[in-house]
């Protein structure tokens, strides 16, 4: 069994240095080429006359590329008798024997060569190992003089660490136990404050505290803060103590050997150690923890307290105790959630419409449980309450105001670090951003679910928006005397504009009421349609209608924009609706511009700059509809004056008007302003509007009787003195047109017209002036300098412009008022260059008219340089 089981293995040896051998002789030896051979396994195999290797081992030596064995050979081995099997394993050898000496035999020089190789590497390892172990040797002693001593230094930076551990422990207990007499010192102190208070109040009961008193007490009260918050930095240091290790850990060296690394008796790092292991210590843990919970509740105590009596100093103090016990950030956002949450809960109570009813029934003995039986108290009751109280106490607002302030202000005296910045590393804005995002938040909410689940509150805030409106002016008013809070008609703070857009959905019903008024004026006012168009009392109607909405909301500076848009709205809708109508009936112009336009003066200007473009809009309307009529009447007024023309003002006098009498045509001018006036300018009730109608028409008369008067020619003394007459007498009428009676002619007339008054007063010297006085701008003030050189024009042979283009003196005049001062004066000149072509050209004398000539030039010279 022995030889059965080397020589499968030799013959595995040989093989695999890839011998090339017959086929039919590797499919004998693949059994024992496999490297998975048992000669156990194969031995017992052929006992039990079984196939070898099994049928799973056969799968797996099949992937062998030594492996060209079929199962029929593993079949036939399995059929063999130990005898046959035996021959064939000694044949075998034998074979495998005499292969062996024919490949020593083939290839012995090649072996002769390996063996020579071998000897000769066997003497170079030889000195190998001899010089390996000389460097154990070496090893051996440098770890002597090296490793030895370093861990003996190990041993003694372990023992040093440890003893600057101990000497660190025991400084940081003398530490603690120094102030930890320190805070009962100060925990006796502050429990003997308040008996010495209960004391001196006790003496001053039933007496007036007189001003020593009062000193002493603030003394006694400022010590007792300072104490507090002396214990609360005594308290912060013994929890640092407790809660921290040494402050500079030393770190124990680690020791590497070769292959072996062995470290610290404590682990990887000395882990420092804590105060409560210390026995005397952790006998102080349960003082400290009472008196943390002691100060915590003064320090509460004074914060509430000087919120609620705005006393700064005492707040100041209170904060540098949070500040001493590290608690400053979580304070101040404890303290805001807990004012916001109180703002949410009374605006909450202030829209319980089932709270507010039935503290109105309590609050009244006699009430009735059911609300209908008592109607009105009810009503009244539940219509005020939420109104009443929707603005929280304006003392909460002052609170986070004065917080901020204290936090601003305020200033740590050993690191200098602000109270606000250190607040704000838990906040995400400053207090009082906060508390007003929290204040529109609650309203914002609260109102939209009220309005929502309420129609009765909806009625009752919307109709009365102004009284809710006027109680946040009050809140406004009274917190911003501590505050920046600003709510005028030239400025909002954005906290107040934010506050009022929370209870925009009030605002919207309230607008939306005062819209429906307006336009049920405007629909009744034009509810007559076509046959009855809207008069003077329906415009009166809508101006009032917009005035008592414009006075309802003037106290609120956005309010009352609000409602000026509403205002404009309405006043296009009227204008859109009277566009069919205007043209109609002459009672459809009877609006009331002129009463909208004195808002201007009762309101600012940003709330009338709302309305002004509507109201722009009804004059623009309306002067399309008067002009027509106002251009007839200057047209008729200006055909009578042109008919001064037929007079003859060369000769001595007309016969028909008399000596110092008016002409026919003003007294004609005279009747025909009297009808106007009378007859149709007094069927317009349009105010202002038509006395500024009355101003234009007056400025056209006389502006086109100079025109008239000045180109009349020939011109002699006694036209001079009719043309006199004539001006007095259209002074006269057109007095009388300006005055509405007689008795107001005092209060009001020509002199209110202006340039074109002393323009006809200064007409009658220019009549009597000298030529050479013409040119003089002493003696022709007041005069329009183309009335003047028509005046020399009509004193000298020269023609006039209107008769060197064929014009009559009615064209010419309305070519004068269609065109530009510079163009008539460029008109006038070329006249008189033209007249001096033509006079030379037909040889005619121009000495006469040479005088003429040179004072229009110089009054033309004078009127451009000027």
């Amino acid at each position: 069994m022995t030889i059965l089981g080397k020589r499968p293995h030799y013959l595995a040896i040989i093989l695999e240095n890839h011998y090339i051998y017959p086929a039919h002789v590797m499919s004998d030896y693949s059994v024992f080429a496999s490297s998975a051979f048992d000669p156990n396994d194969y031995a017992n195999a052929i006992l039990a006359g079984e196939p070898y290797p099994p049928q799973s081992d056969a799968k797996v030596s099949s992937k062998s590329p030594l492996n060209v064995s079929k199962p029929t050979v593993q079949d036939s081995i399995a059929k063999e008798d130990m005898s046959v099997a035996i021959s064939k394993l000694t044949f075998g050898i034998d074979d495998v024997s005499k292969q062996i000496r024919n490949l020593v035999t083939t290839h012995h020089e090649d072996l002769l060569q390996q063996a020579s190789n071998a000897g000769k590497l066997g003497g170079s390892l030889t000195s190998i190992r001899q010089g390996l172990r000389d460097l154990d040797v070496s090893a051996d002693k440098l770890r002597a003089k090296i490793h030895t001593p370093y861990e003996s230094l190990q041993t003694h930076v372990l023992r040093l660490h440890k003893l600057h551990q101990a000497s660190d422990v025991l400084r940081r207990t003398s530490r603690f136990v120094i102030l930890a007499r320190r805070l009962q010192a100060q925990m006796d102190e502050m429990n003997d404050r308040p008996d010495g208070d209960d004391k001196t109040a006790s003496q001053m009961d039933g007496q007036t505290m007189s001003v020593s008193a009062n000193a002493q007490n603030m003394d006694v009260e400022d010590e007792k803060e300072r104490a507090i918050a002396r214990a609360a930095l005594s308290i912060a240091e013994l929890v640092s103590l407790l809660e921290s290790t040494s402050d500079e850990p030393v770190r124990a060296p680690s020791i590497e050997d070769g292959d072996n690394s062995t470290k610290s008796d404590d682990g990887e790092a000395i882990q420092d150690i804590s105060l409560r292991s210390v026995n005397a210590v952790l006998a102080y843990e349960p003082f400290i923890q009472d008196a943390r919970v002691r100060v915590t509740e003064e320090m509460e105590n004074m914060v509430l307290t000087g919120l609620k009596t705005l006393n700064q100093t005492l707040l100041a103090s209170s904060l540098q105790t949070a500040y001493n016990l590290r608690v400053l950030p979580t304070l101040v956002q404890r303290l805001l959630s807990d004012l916001s949450q109180a703002v949410e809960e009374r605006i909450q109570n202030a829209f319980d419409l089932s709270r507010i009813s039935k503290d109105a029934l309590t609050n009244e003995p006699g009430a009735s449980p059911n609300p209908q039986q008592s109607p009105a108290a009810y009503r009244s009751r539940v219509r005020t309450e939420p109104t009443s109280a929707t603005v929280p106490q304006y003392t909460t607002a002052l609170w986070v105001y004065t917080l901020e302030k204290v936090l601003k202000m305020k200033k740590d005296t050993i690191t200098q670090v602000v109270f606000l910045d250190e607040a704000m590393k838990l906040l995400e804005n400053r207090p009082s951003a906060t508390f007003w995002t929290s204040l529109t938040r609650s309203l914002d909410k609260h109102v939209r679910d009220t309005l929502k689940g309420s129609s009765f509150l909806q009625n009752t805030l919307g109709s009365g928006y102004p009284r809710l409106l006027r109680l946040f002016h009050e809140f406004f008013a009274k917190i911003a005397v501590y505050t920046d809070t600003v709510y005028i008609s030239s400025y909002q703070s954005p906290e107040t504009i934010l506050v009022l857009r929370s209870i925009s959905n009030i605002e919207s019903l309230y607008l939306s009421r005062s819209t429906n008024k307006l336009n049920e004026a405007v629909g009744q006012a034009f509810s007559g349609g076509v046959r009855t168009p809207p008069g003077s009392s329906e415009g009166v109607n809508i101006a009032r209608a917009m005035a008592n909405e414009l006075d309802a909301a003037r106290f609120d500076p956005l309010l009352v924009k609000a409602v000026a848009k509403i205002a404009s709205s309405s006043l296009d809708m009227m204008l859109s609706r009277t566009e069919n109508l205007a043209t109609r009936d002459r009672s459809a112009f009877t609006f009331v511009g002129p009463t909208l336009s004195r808002l201007g003066d009762e309101y600012s200007d940003s709330v009338f700059g709302t309305l002004q473009p509507s109201i722009q809009n009804l004059y623009r309307s309306y002067e399309r509809l008067t002009d027509p009529m106002l251009a007839a009447i200057r047209r008729d007024l200006g055909t009578i004056i042109s008919s001064m023309h037929r007079i003859d003002f060369g000769k001595s006098v007309d016969p028909l008007a008399g000596m110092g009498r008016s002409s026919l045509y003003t007294k004609e001018l005279t009747e025909k302003l009297n009808f106007f006036k009378s007859e149709v300018l007094s069927k317009y009730d349009v105010g202002d509007v038509k006395k500024l109608w009355m101003t234009s028409i007056v400025k056209y008369v006389i502006k086109t009787f100079l025109l008239h008067a000045s180109i009349v020619k020939p011109l002699g003394e006694s036209g001079k003195l009719q043309l006199t007459s004539d001006m007095t007498e259209v002074e006269f009428a057109l007095n009388a047109f300006m005055v509405d009676t007689p008795q107001s002619k005092s209060s009001g007339g020509l002199e209110t017209i202006g340039s074109e008054y002393k323009s006809l007063r200064a007409m009658r010297p220019l009549l009597f002036l000298e030529n050479s006085q013409l040119a003089s701008s002493k003696y022709t003030a007041g005069l329009p300098v183309l009335i003047v050189l028509h005046h020399i024009l009509v004193r000298s042979p020269i023609p006039l412009p209107h008769n060197l283009h064929g014009w009559q003196e009615a064209e010419y005049v309305r070519w004068v008022d269609e065109h530009s001062e510079m163009e008539a004066f460029t008109l006038v000149d070329t006249g008189l260059s033209h007249w001096e072509k033509v006079a030379e050209g037909d040889g005619k004398d121009t000495s006469e008219a040479a005088e003429y000539v040179q004072l229009a030039r110089k009054v033309l010279l004078q009127a451009q340089g000027a």
